[in-house]
């Protein structure tokens, strides 16, 4: 089954994951003890894309409520975490709700690196399916998942709007562009401590 799913890649995808490998990352599976690493990674990230993250211990009830169903992919660059992935495993499928990479490693590969090695996660737990979580169409994350052979399902949402539209609340309306650019100029260490507080109220 990996090597099925490594022929099924692309060569631009084979590539990207062999630079990946040429980059000396370690690769550790876990649970809390990952949890971290997680989040300094996710933190950062976040950041970088203007978006409140979501608090740590949110995902350490994750991983206590479903202590063999949650687990943390967690790459490192010696003994600095870069890449982590949150993975939930179900009857047949997995999901990644959340990863994430540091900005300055993009050049490395490493986020095709991490994504190569949840997806082979799944398949060695015997899994038919990998969710790659939703997306926006023809957005560069829904290209990004599209590479990996994802096939997109369409989702139907319902939403209840007090004032306003609907389209009001998408992060790419320009009235949040100047919101966005200011979050992302700020300390890692503030968003952490109220991003927490502002993601709640975020649909």
């Amino acid at each position: 089954m990996p090597e099925q799913l490594w022929k099924g890649f692309s060569p631009k995808v084979r590539n990207q994951i062999r630079k990946g490998e040429k980059g000396g990352f370690s690769v550790q599976w876990g649970g809390a003890e990952c949890l971290d690493g997680f989040h300094d990674v996710l933190c950062a990230n976040m950041r970088d894309l203007g978006s409140p993250v979501y608090g740590k211990e949110l995902f350490r009830a994750i991983l206590n409520k479903f202590p063999n169903d949650a687990e943390i992919c967690l790459l490192h660059a010696g003994d600095h975490p870069v890449a982590a992935a949150l993975l939930l495993h179900g009857w047949g499928i997995t999901e990644v709700p959340t990863a994430s990479a540091l900005k300055e490693q993009n050049p490395s590969n490493v986020n095709m690196l991490m994504y190569h090695h949840l997806l082979r996660r799944a398949i060695e737990r015997g899994q038919r399916v990998f969710d790659f979580g939703r997306s926006t169409v023809a957005s560069s994350t829904f290209r990004f998942k599209k590479q990996w052979g994802a096939v997109p399902h369409p989702a139907t949402w319902q939403y209840s709007v007090l004032q306003g539209e609907v389209g009001d609340m998408r992060p790419d309306n320009p009235r949040f562009q100047q919101v966005i650019r200011l979050w992302q100029r700020l300390p890692v260490a503030l968003t952490r401590l109220v991003g927490p507080l502002i993601v709640r109220g975020i649909p």
